[in-house]
């Protein structure tokens, strides 16, 4: 019995063993068929390098290298987008700055659209209806002439009145018009009468009456009142349209009068 019981204890030891065997080697099997979940084997652990082992096992560092790689690139990629970044915005800050100086110095060319719809002081106002209304009765008048006379040089300085102050006209409803100034339509009561008078008049008559009112009278008022609106203008647009005014005014009086002088006594069609 003794005996037995012995063979009986044997045999469990050598089954447990046998048994723990079969599990370091089925384990031992496993690790051998799936290295990549271990980062050693048998021989060793893995190597700096990123290369693989000749035991088979594969070290991870190689994406570390990948990493460090791309950091590279990608940090050099972020300088040389910056570099670039700030080329262009350097690039557009000097084209900016060439537009902002190339607009100061044409500033003045286009200050009227730059001021479209600012309403004007009264006397600005005042100086662009004194324009348009100097601008209307030399047209009218000169169209007057040009219909009346025979007198050849009466006739050329109709003409030039009604082209020099039919421009100037057309610059002076355009300023208006876009800063909000109602103009006038027709002659006022003095330029009314003046044309009155002249229609009822022919010949030689006409053209005298023609050159001393309209050309001279009218023109020396009309450069009074620009001289006198000037000192009076604030705003930069009506300046510049009062600037083109004189020098024109002050020909056609400069006409008018050496017409006027040589004319007086002249029979018409001369």
């Amino acid at each position: 019995m003794q005996n037995n019981k012995i063979l009986k204890g044997l045999l469990a030891v050598s089954a447990a063993a046998a048994m723990f065997g079969a599990v370091g080697v089925q384990a031992q099997t496993s690790l051998s068929s799936n290295p990549s979940q271990t980062g050693t084997t048998s021989a060793g652990k893995q190597n700096a390098s990123g290369k693989t082992t000749h035991e088979g096992t594969i070290d991870n560092s190689n994406s570390t290298g990948m990493e460090n790689r791309a950091k590279q690139t990608s940090g050099t990629g972020s300088s040389g987008m910056a570099g670039q970044s700030a080329a262009g915005m350097s690039d557009k800050n000097a084209k900016s700055t060439g537009s902002s100086s190339m607009g100061a110095s044409g500033a003045g060319q286009s200050a009227a659209g730059a001021a479209t719809g600012a309403k004007l002081g009264a006397a600005d106002e005042k100086a662009v209806k004194d324009m348009a209304m100097a601008d209307m009765a030399e047209v009218e008048t000169g169209k007057l002439a040009l219909s009346k006379s025979q007198n050849s040089d009466v006739k050329a300085f109709a003409q030039q009145m009604v082209d020099d102050h039919g421009q100037a006209l057309t610059k002076v409803q355009a300023l208006a018009q876009a800063r909000g100034v109602t103009l006038p339509t027709e002659l006022d009561a003095k330029h009314k009468a003046m044309s009155a008078k002249l229609e009822k008049m022919s010949g030689d008559a006409f053209d005298k009456a023609y050159m001393k009112n309209a050309g001279v009278k009218d023109h020396k008022t009309v450069l009074a009142k620009l001289k006198s609106d000037a000192r009076k203008i604030k705003d930069a647009d009506v300046k510049a349209l009062a600037d083109q005014h004189v020098p024109v005014v002050e020909q056609h009086l400069k006409s008018a009068e050496q017409m006027h002088m040589a004319k007086s006594g002249t029979t018409a069609g001369k």
